[in-house]
């Protein structure tokens, strides 16, 4: 994949060891098999642009064949709307044998998914046996993924820091009892009008727990000196969930990198977990969710069924002053309003148009990244049980959801290099519905 040789040995503490990168590939693949996890070797990503109701059809049938495994990290949309579908090795002759008998044309997004989860791996492990042993939030390295255990080290250091404006509450437990933990950001003052951001909803989108990484760090550096920020948290207080999926996010770590739902078990199935942004009491259990527990999709057995969405639910009722509800996913290059459930439009559609309209073109400032905008279902698809449709519903005007870089080249393996001019962008996007949100109480 054009990689490049690392210019210096990675020493160990004796420094006698030095491994060269095909070393550590070997390493990581190793540790992986031996830890029974999943890989993904000869697996492809496969990207579809159907042009025709006919060639939507030929996918769509390979959507109900559940013994191919297909992966699909860009569901149907309509005509001229790329399909991204990670293909499973066995499955990849027949795929392409289904698609050429039927003319519809495909490119090779990613030749070798494993070959990716390799590097990125690798490089996990390079920037650990790196790491100083005075660990401070100034020393974190916030170019790299890192796994949940260093994600909550890195929250208490924020805390321990900064004492007089961060604070960690726990909102309830996961499935597998991990502590759901959320971080408030205040001056002061008891149930202020307040800003919730969450990330890592679905598990396998590393940038977002990333960038909500990146994200709390710069509310602490810049809630002081630079004004717009500081005249938030001058009447806002500001609630942040980096990893709302823990299980989820455990599990990708270490046995299943493309892990999307929770880790949840129901009677009657063998397969695992719930879709956690299908799992809302919003159109919950209608059309663009399925009923299967077997797929990634899977809304649940009943709304609010999963203790990592009825936390949040719980937490932003018993607050009761919640203005803007922000939730961060990737990826396509997408900032979207509700409603997804409904072709009906969101009363404030024209509001919040006008707000996603400012957010991007603010985004876009920085690096030139293209973003589309809109309401859920005009810009991608029908989606029952959503996240930002029970808030918008609950009364939280300001409800959008994010759905960060790229737009398919490296889909949920986005290279870690990407994760600060990532967060970054996104930054100026959540500043521009932060101060409208200030500006405009209701």
């Amino acid at each position: 994949m054009g990689f490049k040789e690392p210019r210096g040995a990675v020493g160990t503490r004796d420094g006698l060891f030095h491994p060269t990168m095909r070393t550590l590939v070997l390493l990581a693949a190793l540790v992986a098999a031996a830890a029974g996890a999943e890989t993904f070797v000869g697996h492809q990503v496969l990207r579809i642009v159907p042009t025709s109701n006919e060639e939507l059809q030929k996918v769509q049938e390979l959507q109900d064949l559940e013994e191919l495994q297909l992966d699909f990290w860009l569901a149907p949309r309509g005509l001229g709307e790329p399909i991204d579908v990670r293909v499973p090795f066995p499955s990849v002759q027949p795929v392409k044998a289904h698609l050429e008998a039927n003319g519809v044309s495909y490119s090779i997004m990613i030749e070798d998914v494993q070959a990716l989860v390799d590097h990125e791996q690798m490089e996990m492990e390079m920037v650990r046996s790196r790491r100083q042993s005075q660990l401070t939030t100034s020393t974190f390295d916030y170019s790299a993924y890192h796994t949940l255990d260093e994600i909550y080290t890195f929250m208490d250091l924020l805390v321990a820091e900064n004492p007089n404006l961060v604070s960690k509450l726990e909102i309830g437990q996961s499935t597998e009892n991990r502590p759901l933990y959320v971080l408030k950001f205040s001056k002061g003052g008891t149930n202020r009008p307040a800003i919730w951001i969450d990330t890592g909803i679905h598990s396998r989108e590393w940038v977002t727990q990333a960038t909500g990484v990146w994200l709390a760090k710069k509310i602490v550096l810049d809630h002081e000196n630079e004004e717009g920020l500081a005249s938030i948290l001058d009447e806002m207080d500001i609630f942040l969930e980096i990893v709302t999926n823990p299980d989820g996010f455990a599990f990708t770590q270490s046995q299943n990198r493309m892990w999307r739902k929770t880790r949840s078990r129901h009677s009657g199935s063998l397969c695992v977990g719930v879709d956690p942004n299908r799992n809302w009491d919003a159109g919950f259990g209608g059309s663009g969710a399925s009923s299967s527990p077997c797929s990634d999709t899977y809304h649940g057995p009943y709304a609010n069924s999963e203790p990592e969405v009825k936390s949040i639910v719980d937490f932003v009722k018993n607050h009761g002053n919640i203005k803007a509800f922000i939730s961060i996913h990737s990826y396509s290059q997408l900032l979207l309003y509700p409603y997804g459930y409904t072709s009906t439009p969101a009363p404030d559609q024209e509001e919040l148009h006008e707000i996603s309209e400012k957010a991007v073109a603010a985004l876009s400032s920085l690096h030139g990244t293209k973003y589309k905008y809109g309401s859920i279902i005009t810009t991608i698809y029908q989606a029952s049980g959503s996240t930002v449709d029970w808030t918008y519903n609950q009364g939280i005007k300001y409800s959008f959801t994010f759905e960060l870089r790229d737009t398919g080249r490296y889909g949920f393996l986005l290279p870690a290099q990407q994760i600060v001019p990532t967060a970054e962008e996104t930054w100026l996007a959540l500043q521009v519905i932060m101060q409208y949100t200030r500006d405009h109480p209701y």
